[in-house]
């Protein structure tokens, strides 16, 4: 990491941004107006953070079915989200507006959208997994300007990610269930992707990596679920930073330019610690750019 940068360091403290405490945190993201935003999967519930880490999470919507995570319209009104078995929009107000299912996902087993995120054009690209996470039921897709959808990559088992280059020409993304991260050159104009390079694995038993960010100087961040960490990698897939966080499972990670922010998850845990699924920051000067708004 260039010695310009403040980062946290081993020992760092980490702080609870809210009282709350999720099942599955996932999908925190930095929009343009400065919100932060964040869901807890499997209760399909989206908030944003409080002014005051003294208070609880705000809640800007609540589905009946799961949701992955969500990117701004392009539009300044209403969200455009990974949810249940598809697409949907959701009002200003967070109410679901229209859905788009994605057919290759009815039937057996059964599954849900998972994380999520916008490219630079606008272009929505989703992970789908089976709640067992049964190996290859797993999809990448991709929601076009348009409003059709794309199935990408099939085959997959835990699709996490994806994360962009600043300049959207490269995508990262997560195999949880593997431990890896690949990428893929990106046609900007078109989203054909190419060029599929492992970025980097984790040994049986070190962790899985999860929700990823990329800064403004290209650098790959990770949440590392099971490991209790943040990793951030050069692009070529050199380890540089390994940041230790006060809960076993962290879920994404988010840079605002003056903190570190990562959503943690209780689910599955027999005894969870005081801070498993919470949010939690600490300082960091790193800049990334706010997620991409949705096109469509």
């Amino acid at each position: 990491m260039p010695p310009h940068h403040s980062v946290p360091e081993a020992g760092t403290v980490f702080t609870s941004m809210a009282t709350d405490r999720l099942e599955l945190g996932e999908g925190v993201r930095l929009l343009g107006d400065g919100r932060i935003v964040l869901v807890d999967i499997l209760t399909g519930r989206l908030f944003t953070l409080p002014t005051d880490p003294g208070t609880p999470l705000t809640l800007l919507a609540q589905l009946d079915e799961p949701l992955g995570a969500v990117a701004p319209l392009d539009t300044g009104k209403g969200f455009l989200a990974a949810a249940g078995t598809g697409f949907t929009r959701l009002t200003e107000y967070g109410a679901p507006r229209s859905r788009m299912p994605l057919p290759d996902l009815v039937g057996s087993p059964p599954r849900r959208m998972n994380d999520a995120v916008c490219d630079p054009r606008g272009r929505m690209w989703a992970g789908s997994m089976a709640y067992d996470a049964t190996p290859g039921a797993g999809a990448l897709h991709r929601l076009e300007r348009d409003g059709t959808t794309v199935t990408v990559l099939r085959d997959l088992n835990v699709p996490n990610g994806p994360a962009f280059s600043p300049d959207g020409t490269t995508m990262f993304l997560a195999d949880s269930a593997l431990g890896t991260v690949d990428s893929y050159r990106v046609d900007p104009s078109t989203g054909a992707l190419s060029g599929r390079r492992r970025t980097f694995s984790l040994a049986p038993g070190s962790g899985s990596p999860d929700g990823m960010t990329v800064d403004d100087e290209g650098r790959l961040w990770s949440a590392v679920w099971g490991a209790g960490e943040i990793r951030c990698y050069s692009p070529d897939g050199r380890l540089l930073l390994t940041v230790g966080v006060p809960a076993s499972q962290p879920t994404s990670v988010c840079l605002t330019g003056t903190e570190l922010i990562v959503t943690t998850a209780r689910y599955g845990l027999d005894r969870p610690g005081p801070l498993d699924g919470a949010v939690l920051a600490t300082s960091c000067d790193v800049t990334a750019p706010p997620v991409a708004a949705a096109a469509t």
